[in-house]
């Protein structure tokens, strides 16, 4: 039923931080592992890292204690300051899929609001690509702004950077 399935909306979220937009970017791309929400994980055994191949291209992973990695997906647009796109590579059970093909797309723009804040926007766009599971995936992602991940951002942004 894919006119169903094309009638999923966007799912897009928001948070204002105290930082400039290329200060959002770098934690968001450098320090993933501070942000990251630590259930959103696809490896089988301890993680113990994430990581973003910087550029259009580079995949975004996660690795376990043995060194195992799975990506999560790879880097569509990849311009410091302002946007990211990727592609999320998950199908309707939460699982990794090893490839683009059924995997939807996640957006993050980044907007100054003034000299020292930027407004944060995660959204989660062709959620169709999912299949028969694309609505499950639709009700569990669609909530109040700003929803785990960017909150968890916001606390790492005001955290500033690692020691």
């Amino acid at each position: 039923m894919p006119e169903q399935q094309q009638t999923l909306p966007d799912v897009r979220k928001s948070v204002t931080v105290a930082a400039t937009p290329e200060e959002c970017f770098a934690v968001f791309t450098e320090r993933p592992k501070d942000w990251w929400p630590a259930t959103h994980i696809l490896v089988k055994k301890e993680r113990v890292g994430l990581a973003f191949e910087p550029g259009v291209g580079g995949r975004y992973y996660e690795w376990d204690v043995d060194g195992t990695e799975i990506a999560w997906g790879r880097v569509l647009e990849w311009e410091p300051g302002r946007r990211l796109a990727m592609t999320w590579r998950i199908d309707p059970n939460w699982q990794s899929i090893p490839d683009d093909e059924r995997a939807s797309e996640i957006e993050v723009d980044f907007e100054a609001v003034d000299d020292r804040h930027t407004r944060v926007t995660l959204a989660h766009v062709k959620l169709n690509k999912h299949g028969e599971g694309a609505e499950r995936i639709f009700k569990a992602l669609d909530g109040p702004s700003p929803g785990e991940t960017l909150e968890l951002f916001a606390k790492a942004v005001a955290n500033g950077p690692r020691p």
